[in-house]
């Protein structure tokens, strides 16, 4: 099946354009539902953060406290290093396990760090979810309720624009009016209609 890894940054509205094209009948699966679902009570993966960063990580119901393991590691370089060691193969395996399930004409591989980690190995193409940083910056506070001072810092700790732009096949700008952003997913989606016709021939 052809695949395509969906990838931008925080708040570039990759979750919104992924749904798009489910709607037109591709399939898709999203790392960070992944990476919530390795880290649930009587996962592995949550044993193991546990035994790392200690109870302070934890809610009294025994699931993750993950406010309280994201500002350990943004912090600190070793513990994002060791909870990346942690999660990351898990979320691969899962990865791989889900994709191999899929259907439909072709496939959506949607994460926030396709191109920092190995997963960019598991796509055909890249698509790359393109909004400046300060727009970043502007959803991220609107949607999260955090103050610009975070969301900026959030921004600048992720691969920075030109590089994620440097990777992609394909680019969606995503600050343009609905309708121009709807075009370009229906040419797209017809466009890797094509590719997965040639890509699943015999």
């Amino acid at each position: 099946m052809l695949i395509i890894g969906l990838t931008g940054g925080i708040a570039a509205g990759k979750t919104t354009i992924a749904e798009a094209f489910a709607r037109r009948g591709a399939s898709w699966v999203d790392v960070d539902h992944l990476a919530r679902e390795i880290v649930m009570p009587g996962e592995a993966a949550l044993a193991d953060i546990r035994a790392r960063f200690g109870e302070s990580v934890m809610t009294e119901q025994g699931e993750l406290n993950r406010a309280a393991l994201r500002q350990i590691i943004f912090d600190d370089i070793q513990a994002r290093h060791d909870l990346e060691a942690i999660t990351h193969p898990r979320i691969r395996e899962r990865l791989i396990q889900r994709l191999e399930a899929l259907s439909g004409p072709y496939a959506l591989l949607v994460s926030p760090l396709l191109l920092e980690t190995d997963q960019h190995q598991l796509v055909n193409r890249i698509l790359v979810i393109d909004v400046p940083p300060e727009e970043q910056i502007r959803r991220t506070c609107e949607r999260d309720g955090v103050p610009e001072s975070q969301a900026r810092a959030i921004v600048d700790a992720q691969m920075s624009r030109n590089r994620r732009l440097a990777s992609a096949d394909d680019v969606i700008d995503n600050v343009g009016s609905f309708h121009v952003v709807d075009a370009r997913i229906d040419r797209l989606d017809l466009f890797y209609r094509q590719l997965a016709s040639q890509y699943n021939a015999p």
